[in-house]
């Protein structure tokens, strides 16, 4: 099979020719027909992830077919469609699995850093960590909801029944979160890198109230933000923007060091809190809101042997939405 390797070292991806893996007894074999790109998938690239399995296919937004299954496998069928998500695997067995925290399992594997993901065109996953896209989805369609939107989806939760919703960094999980906010009955305020006004227009075009500037304070206070860009930065500016008793949610897995900021923004009972990966039950019960709203993705498309490129162009904020990579498109 082909597949798009990463070596380390912050070398660009190598189209391979690698083996087709063979499924365990509780995994399926995938045939990708899409796997959309994520800032993570930088984090791992340039390093600031530490741990990756060398080498590694990275990639953990995945929509494809299965078409092989090991003698264990009872949830899928060959011919299903499944989708894969970033968390991998779980011990199933330590304090935090047990009380319906997999998210926080010590023992974690992810997918595209841990487990060979899904820059390629068939990987393997575990049966217990796939689930089933929306029907009403395309492939391409499909993939950004299996991270972008269930991180997303998950740093909502967090902010708890904040009314007034503030999200720095608009790209793949703001543009998805954004419609179900909106579908809630949030007013949304949109921060975006300095002078970005195209993604500020594309903010208002989901239905933000106000987008402006990272650094401006938006008209009303904040009841709460996420922040999606990872910028440690970002943490006093949203608390500066969010009212007595809110909460800054930080949603990326890996963010810049955050600077000291004054006790006075965080006291009259502010909090910060992080999001850490997802659980399963997170990937059930936003898949069947997606479908349920609807949620519209915006996709860009790339052949897989471009990924060098999506990724550039996902660094520099070239597009709206996601990135997409279509194993089998033209080069």
């Amino acid at each position: 099979m082909h597949a798009m390797m990463f070596g380390g070292n912050g070398k660009p991806l190598a189209w391979t020719e690698a083996p087709r893996p063979t499924p365990g007894e509780d995994e399926v074999l995938i045939q990708i027909n899409a796997c959309a790109v994520c800032r993570t998938d930088l984090h791992v690239i340039d390093g600031e992830l530490s741990d990756p399995k060398l080498p590694l296919i990275i990639g953990h937004e995945i929509v494809g077919v299965v078409i092989d299954k090991g003698a264990r496998v009872d949830r899928f069928a060959i011919g299903d469609r499944v989708g894969v998500p970033w968390l991998g695997w779980t011990c199933g067995v330590c304090p935090y699995c047990r009380t319906g925290r997999e998210n926080l399992c010590d023992r974690a594997r992810f997918t595209g850093y841990q487990i060979d993901g899904g820059y390629a065109e068939f990987t393997v996953a575990d049966q217990r960590f796939c689930f089933a896209p929306p029907a009403s989805y395309s492939d391409i369609e499909a993939a950004p909801l299996m991270c972008a939107g269930l991180i997303g989806y998950r740093a909502l939760r967090m902010a708890g029944d904040a009314k007034r919703l503030g999200i720095y960094g608009f790209g793949a999980a703001a543009h998805i979160i954004a419609q179900v906010a909106k579908h809630q009955g949030r007013q949304i305020y949109a921060f975006t890198r300095k002078g970005d006004t195209s993604t500020q227009n594309f903010a208002r075009q989901l239905g933000a109230v106000w987008a402006g500037d990272s650094e401006a304070l938006p008209p009303d206070p904040l009841d709460a933000a996420l922040v999606f860009a990872p910028i440690g930065a970002l943490v006093p500016a949203a608390l500066r923007a969010t009212a007595k008793g809110g909460t800054v949610v930080c949603a990326g897995i890996h963010m810049s060091d955050i600077p000291s900021f004054p006790y006075e923004i965080l006291w009259e009972e502010r909090m910060v809190r992080s999001v850490a990966n997802l659980t399963r039950r997170d990937a059930e019960e936003f898949l069947r809101l997606a479908s349920a709203i609807p949620i519209k993705t915006w996709t860009n498309p790339y052949p897989l042997a471009r990924a060098n490129e999506a990724l550039d162009d996902l660094r520099h904020g070239r597009f709206e939405g996601a990135a997409v990579l279509v194993p089998g498109a033209a080069k």
